[in-house]
């Protein structure tokens, strides 16, 4: 496997190789990685849509190289995300670049995650028996740990699940794992137990830092952090990132948020639910505020903000396109370090580094442009 990790000195080589893109404040740092100070770019490419199959492995693996080509290093994926494959088409991808000498593992920022119940390449014809075989018998898994019938983050399964993800990616060490909507866990349980559940997890996240299996973890969302405090599957950042100071202390490594951000899903920026010592504040805010930085999904809503959007937007932005008004707008997010978009194809690839080429929008635009959009 491929050893090293995103590192401060590697990211700006990496950042450095693109001028154009440097001069438009591309690439953003995580100053709060626990001190590390990772050059990652305004837009990453994600790996969730695409059938499980060899036509799109390879459309995949050629995205990713276009990418890692174009001034994208930022790489996101899910154990669950096609089976497997998503991760094992980054890590073939990522392995050529390297063998080309096109691009260095310490340039390179991989994160994946795990919590969902996951299948190997395809689906088997009999799924119950799948898991009853893989995970229950040799006791990876317990079914009381299991929530809504499709989620885990016991300890044991976790950590089957980032030995799996280390292999597909080909990486000693994986730069950043999320738990992965964690907020599952709470249409079953109480939030004493969640909890106690979080504290496990991030017990064992910790140890597998010091281990070198994974570098920072985090959590990747889709409601916890954007719902009204009343909601079941409401999340405290701040208490969330108490549970991790228990276990790993002041240098702890959970460093990383990922949720929805968009037009069409803009709460992180626009919703005040998280307690700070300074009052409610957004996700976005508090964020800041606890040194854990944000990584946006969703940006292009799976294609729903490709076409349709107001003028306005369009006109105030400067852009030719909805699709690039769409991520003009997240990535010009005051907060935001990276803004993930599904890049199955090369071509979509070359169309959405060109909106990393303009500056993001300042504060005063951004702002103006929000307010008209609603």
């Amino acid at each position: 496997m491929l050893q090293g990790y995103a590192t401060a000195e590697g990211t700006a080589r990496y950042r450095d190789r693109f001028p154009q893109l440097r001069h438009a404040l591309h690439f953003r740092q995580a100053r709060h990685a626990s001190g590390a100070d990772l050059w990652l770019p305004s837009i990453g490419l994600g790996t969730y849509l695409g059938e499980p199959d060899d036509a799109a492995d390879a459309e995949y693996t050629a995205a990713i190289a276009t990418a890692l080509g174009s001034g994208i290093n930022m790489l996101d994926s899910a154990i669950n995300y096609r089976h497997q494959r998503s991760e094992r088409n980054i890590g073939a991808a990522l392995k050529q670049g390297i063998a080309d000498k096109r691009v260095q593992r310490d340039e390179v920022f991989v994160s994946t995650k795990a919590g969902y119940l996951s299948f190997d390449s395809d689906l088997p014809a009999d799924p119950r028996a799948y898991f009853i075989h893989e995970y229950v018998e040799p006791g990876i898994l317990d079914p009381r740990q299991i929530a809504g019938g499709m989620h885990c983050i016991a300890p044991t399964f976790l950590e089957n699940q980032i030995e799996r993800s280390r292999r597909n990616l080909g990486l000693e060490t994986i730069d950043l794992f999320y738990l992965h909507n964690p907020e599952s866990q709470l249409s079953d349980v109480d939030r004493d137990v969640f909890r106690r559940r979080v504290t496990d997890a991030f017990g064992l996240l910790e140890s597998l830092v010091a281990k070198g299996s994974i570098r920072f973890y985090g959590m990747a969302t889709w409601n916890g952090f954007r719902t009204a405090e009343s909601s079941r599957e409401y999340l405290n950042l701040r208490e969330i990132a108490e549970l991790a100071r228990s276990v790993g202390g002041e240098d702890h490594h959970f460093r990383f948020v990922q949720l929805p951000f968009s037009l069409a899903m803009p709460e992180a920026y626009t919703v005040s639910n998280q307690p700070t010592e300074g009052g409610k504040k957004s996700l976005l805010d508090a964020a800041v505020n606890l040194g854990i930085a944000v990584v946006g999904s969703a940006t292009l809503s799976q294609g729903r903000l490709t076409y349709g959007l107001s003028d306005v937007i369009q006109r105030n932005l400067g852009t030719t396109s909805d699709a690039e008004s769409a991520i003009q707008f997240s990535r010009s997010a005051p907060g935001l370090t990276t803004s993930l978009i599904g890049m199955g194809h090369a071509e979509h690839v070359t169309e959405n580094i060109r909106v990393g080429m303009r500056k993001p929008a300042d504060r005063d635009t951004w702002d103006r442009l929000f307010q008209q959009s609603k």
